[in-house]
């Protein structure tokens, strides 16, 4: 995947865990908890969905790297390259 299409995965992950959010004027280097409404198992979702549909495992340590979406696209595209 691209990073292009890592953003899009990642916009589709939102729109289902956060469906009342309006995810058109989502700023990439400002934090997902800082421009949405998200809690703690909200962010679990995240990173469940991403294991459930590519089989992409984030260590609890890097959970910090998915905090915007620059840096999730970041942390993630070295692991979804061949995806």
């Amino acid at each position: 995947m691209t990073p292009a299409d890592i953003r899009i995965e990642i916009l589709d992950i939102l729109s289902d865990i956060a469906p009342d959010e309006d995810l058109s004027g989502l700023k990439d280097d400002v934090a997902f908890r800082e421009q949405l409404e998200l809690d703690s198992m909200d962010f679990l979702d995240i990173v469940m969905e991403l294991r459930k549909r590519h089989r992409v495992q984030v260590p609890e340590a890097d959970y910090k790297e998915l905090a915007s979406m620059q840096s999730t696209v970041d942390y993630l595209t070295p692991l979804m390259k061949d995806l």
